[in-house]
């Protein structure tokens, strides 16, 4: 009976260190790294001193916060109330959660990085969705501040009425 206790508990040990925890608000985000389509390595650290806007998602979902990104463009780069030297929005590309071959994929990706003038990240093997307990095949939005602290994590599409209140979190961030 002991065996078989010390066993099943090795196991939900083993399995959990597998999985990874899920990333909740106050905690500070597990560090990763991952290439660009030029094969450069970034991690958190790429961008030292920024509060971060990561977009986790599945190529299959890729316009499904269009609008929330258009309006975190909008704040940055025309209304100027984000300030770019202390924010970074950027993209990774959940890979192993689509059919879409990495080609395509890259494509995709570029193009999304063109429109919003931004970085894109590939994870071909789920590492993040894993280690942060995102959902699969979704889109994910989370955003840390300059220590790398999670303060929000948004699964699939966020309703318009929450642009506002990201921004302005974002905007508080970047004056801490």
């Amino acid at each position: 009976m002991f065996l078989t206790f010390l066993f099943i508990s090795l196991t939900v040990i083993s399995i959990h260190s597998q999985t990874g925890s899920k990333l909740e608000v106050g905690m500070k985000a597990p560090e990763w790294v991952f290439t660009d389509a030029d094969k450069k390595d970034f991690s958190m650290n790429s961008w030292p001193g920024k509060v971060l806007q990561i977009n986790y998602v599945d190529p299959d979902e890729s316009d499904l916060n269009d609008q929330f990104n258009d309006a975190i463009d909008k704040a940055t780069d025309i209304d100027k109330r984000i300030n770019k030297d202390y924010f970074k929005g950027f993209g990774i590309v959940d890979c192993k959660s689509t059919w879409k071959p990495n080609g395509l994929i890259r494509i995709i990706a570029g193009n999304k990085a063109k429109k919003y003038e931004t970085t894109i990240l590939f994870d071909y093997n789920a590492k993040l969705q894993n280690s942060w307990g995102l959902p699969k095949d979704s889109y994910s939005v989370v955003i840390l501040d300059k220590n790398r602290i999670c303060r929000a994590v948004y699964k699939g599409k966020i309703p318009e009425t929450e642009n506002e209140k990201i921004i302005q979190l974002i905007i508080e961030l970047t004056k801490e």
